[in-house]
């Protein structure tokens, strides 16, 4: 496929591009340095330029420059990134597109040239609006090789998978001197948890002139290890012949860290509800019992008072004690899916998701006389980990009834709404015990924090929620405090 042909896809996925390009750890850090606005970088910025390299691909015999991107690049000076940030800031914007377009199974060797072709095209424009000179663009092309050596993790093999090129930041991370992996096979580095299926895949991938793209967990010569995200590609002669092979790749090892460790608290606070709903169930099991015992009971009472019992009064009997068990062992069957992991995301619509968790709350709600009021005005299916979302709405859900308790609210009463709004889907609760306070309000998704006064709270319910939400699902989760009470209100992609 031709980059033409593509730009139709590219036009109805602009959200999810920028997306990639902002959420990018390199961009994330320029922000942060250079104290970039990132709503104003987002929503004037980020899609003018995307809007700029769509129009030269449309008409490329002539790159003009929008007003947009000559603003942008005024606002880059006034902020003092130098040409070497300017060059990270944009390259992450072609790995965006790159990454786009494995994801959309669009692979082809011509579609990954032209994306390099017009970006270098934009690029050296953009560099020479920023450098006002030839020369400047010029020192800065060659600065630029310098830091692609520098700072991008880069090997190039040949046909057998020996090394025969790595760059400096390939020595820094692997801790090997280039002169130790220059002649040896890409295995001097290869972990042993790495399964050999996943090469398998990527040598079928290469070897047949596609890209392929990954994670590997690599080992450091000192024994350690490091993660990164890799992408490779075949290069070809004149005749289309595949005579070596370049890789290119992200450290993600910090990302990694942070997931584990965000595992580990979602566990913890999935322990900690596991007593929760044990207790909660016991609650609802007592009713069915009671009816259960009373039926039985009332089998030698029935055979007393009539002298025999009819077949209709023993199916009468069984008919209503096996409602009964049906009803607890539906329970049983809520709580185990709830605490199993989902692997793969479901298609859902949100109503059910919602139902589906305050029936948990049931019990809870009925004998603490808390009124849920919830209206739903979301008619599309959303991607999700169906478990994983039910635990949020629980948490949520239960938060507000324990705060309503705690304040002794007499008429409580907790509003869901769930609605969509462009490209998003918004859950939200909002209770009316009188809200969070201020002093408060920023540190309640922090790991360990809780405002429970009795000290049962484990400190981990909302920091899961914001881990489920934001990494997981790739949405977002705030607080906030209204007239009534809090607000919470969960943000998620419908795409």
């Amino acid at each position: 496929m031709q980059l033409k042909e593509f730009i139709e896809i590219i036009e109805k996925n602009k959200i999810t591009i920028i997306r990639t390009w902002i959420n990018s750890s390199k961009i994330k850090e320029l922000i942060d340095n250079y104290s970039i606005n990132e709503e104003l970088f987002i929503k004037r910025y980020s899609f003018g330029f995307l809007e700029h390299y769509i129009k030269t691909i449309k008409n490329d015999e002539k790159t003009q420059n929008s007003a947009v991107v000559i603003d942008f690049l005024k606002y880059l000076k006034k902020q003092n990134l130098g040409v070497n940030e300017l060059f990270v800031l944009f390259i992450a914007f072609k790995d965006a597109l790159v990454d786009f377009a494995f994801k959309n199974q669009n692979q082809s060797l011509e579609l990954f040239q032209e994306i390099n072709f017009y970006f270098q095209k934009v690029f050296l424009t953009i560099l020479d609006i920023y450098s006002k000179s030839v020369e400047q663009v010029e020192n800065a092309l060659t600065k630029s090789i310098d830091i692609v050596d520098r700072y991008v993790i880069m090997s190039r093999t040949n046909l057998q998978g020996i090394i025969t090129s790595v760059s400096s930041a390939f020595c820094k991370i692997s801790g090997y001197e280039a002169y130790e992996l220059i002649g040896k096979s890409h295995n001097v580095i290869r972990h042993q948890d790495m399964p050999k299926e996943l090469f398998e895949d990527l040598w079928k991938t290469i070897k047949s002139g596609n890209m392929w793209q990954g994670e590997i967990k690599n080992l450091k010569k000192d024994g350690t290890f490091y993660w990164v995200k890799t992408t490779i590609h075949p290069n070809f002669d004149n005749n289309g012949v595949i005579i070596s092979y370049d890789a290119i790749r992200e450290d993600i090892s910090s990302q990694k860290e942070l997931i584990n460790q965000q595992n580990l608290l979602i566990e913890q606070s999935k322990s900690a509800a596991l007593g929760e709903m044990i207790s909660m169930i016991a609650h609802q099991w007592r009713q069915p019992l009671q009816a259960v015992s009373i039926l039985i009971q009332k089998l030698p009472l029935l055979k007393m008072i009539k002298g025999e019992l009819s077949d209709d009064m023993l199916d009468d009997v069984v008919k209503q004690v096996s409602l009964q068990l049906d009803y607890m062992s539906k329970t049983i069957d809520d709580f185990r899916d709830y605490f199993k992991p989902n692997k793969k995301k479901e298609e859902v619509y949100i109503e059910n998701v919602i139902n589906k968790s305050l029936d948990f709350l049931s019990y809870l709600f009925k004998i603490n006389s808390v009124q849920i009021n919830y209206k739903n005005e979301s008619t599309s299916e959303i991607q999700i980990h169906l478990n994983e979302m039910v635990q949020v709405f629980i948490n949520l859900a239960k938060n507000s009834c324990d705060a309503m308790i705690e304040k002794n609210i007499e008429n409580r009463v907790i509003d869901i709404h769930t609605y969509e709004k462009e490209d998003y889907l918004y859950i939200e609760f909002e209770d009316n015990a009188g809200g969070i306070k201020e002093n408060v309000l920023s540190k309640i998704f922090e790991a360990y924090f809780s405002t429970k006064s009795n000290k049962n709270g484990t400190g981990l319910g909302l920091y899961m929620c914001k881990a489920i939400v934001e990494q997981h699902s790739l949405g977002k989760i705030n607080a906030y405090n209204t007239p009534k009470g809090a607000k919470f209100v969960v943000q998620l992609p419908l795409k």
